[in-house]
């Protein structure tokens, strides 16, 4: 297999790109694009190869590990279908949704707040937001969850974004410190939405200290992603699991037979962020239960769905939003929530 090149290129030059391009490097034929923020920088990947390295290092760390639809879906398409698609940053949501989310507290035009996705243990919930979540499924207790409950979901993604090459990934500076140095590489004004966007993402998923018993981490890569989950979760081998959907507008869901837990009582979960390239916030937890839980939608189209379930909820913001809809008190009751379709769930066999 041949080494992977990369090329960066920046919109401050002086000259348009296609022209600097011939008069610095009139020897090497110009890549194929797999952009990921449209103006902005890109990145440019050939290979050798038909396979992109991350899947090669997937295939070879789990050979026995079909790849989820969530992990394919962050491939980059440009390599995988012979077309350029940019990925545009975060649309300045305060939850890491999209707009089309549903319900959503969204901040178009102006700076988002912290960073509060449902999620986060210490999301404490306001009265706009419980109000805006009051007919959605978000949350459940373990014990609703069985053939004939019906529910009412909206599957969605976080972002399109997608992976970059590890070693790439790596190159790139993440963190609060090096922020202007980040904005400065993706042309992004300071004081703009997207900023605050990445500004959150970094301190959410890197920085922040996460709650008694949990084992966070920040993957950039694929290859990170991988490693990160095989370790928390030993060398007899793992299984990956995500969300799939068939209509992604239907919402309104009855759980099927065939309810189906999968792993043991812990489970490292990855959770896909508001980023220019895919980034995934992963942690560990005791006493952490995944499902993959059937659902068929009223117009009759079905869906897979991973429910993770808490046993222990004593460390979460008292306030927080699963909370106040299911009316119970911390560490009372196993909570569960299913996952958004871009994240991931890994178990051990």
């Amino acid at each position: 297999m041949k080494l992977w090149q990369l090329v960066v290129v920046e919109s401050r030059a002086s000259l348009r790109s296609e022209l600097y391009w011939p008069l610095v490097l009139p020897n090497t034929p110009k890549p194929k694009f797999c952009g990921f923020s449209s103006d902005l920088l890109q990145l440019t990947l050939t290979a050798g190869d038909a396979d992109l390295p991350s899947e090669v290092y997937w295939n070879s760390v789990l050979p026995n590990t079909p790849m989820p639809q969530a992990v394919k879906n962050s491939l980059c398409p440009d390599l995988l279908e012979d077309q350029s698609t940019p990925v545009e940053i975060g649309k300045g949501t305060s939850m890491g949704f999209r707009k089309e989310g549903g319900a959503m507290n969204m901040y178009a035009g102006v700076k988002p707040a912290k960073a509060a996705i449902p999620f986060s243990y210490f999301f404490a919930a306001t009265k706009d937001q419980l109000h805006a979540y009051h007919n959605v499924a978000i949350f459940f207790l373990e014990k609703d969850m069985h053939p004939g409950v019906k529910l009412t979901l909206h599957f969605t993604k976080t972002t399109n974004a997608t992976f970059l090459p590890h070693q790439v990934a790596n190159s790139l500076p993440f963190s609060s410190d090096k922020l202007p140095e980040i904005l400065y590489q993706l042309s992004i004004k300071p004081e703009s939405v997207e900023a605050e966007t990445i500004k959150n993402t970094i301190e959410e998923c890197d920085e922040d200290p996460g709650i008694k018993g949990e084992e966070k981490y920040c993957a950039t890569s694929l290859e990170s992603m991988i490693d990160f989950s095989t370790s928390k979760l030993g060398n007899k081998g793992v299984k990956a699991v995500s969300t799939e959907a068939e209509n992604k507008s239907q919402m309104k869901y009855r759980i099927a037979a065939g309810l189906e837990k999968v792993g043991g009582d812990f489970s490292v979960v990855c959770h896909k962020m508001n980023y220019p390239y895919a980034v995934f916030y992963c942690h560990k937890i005791q006493a952490t239960r995944a499902y993959m839980v059937p659902l068929v939608g009223r117009d009759g189209t079905k869906a897979k769905a991973v429910a993770v379930c808490h046993a222990n909820t004593m460390e979460w913001n008292p306030k927080h939003l699963a909370f106040q809809l299911l009316k119970v008190k911390p560490g009372t009751a196993p909570i569960c929530h299913f996952l958004l379709e871009d994240h991931v769930v890994w178990v051990a066999k």
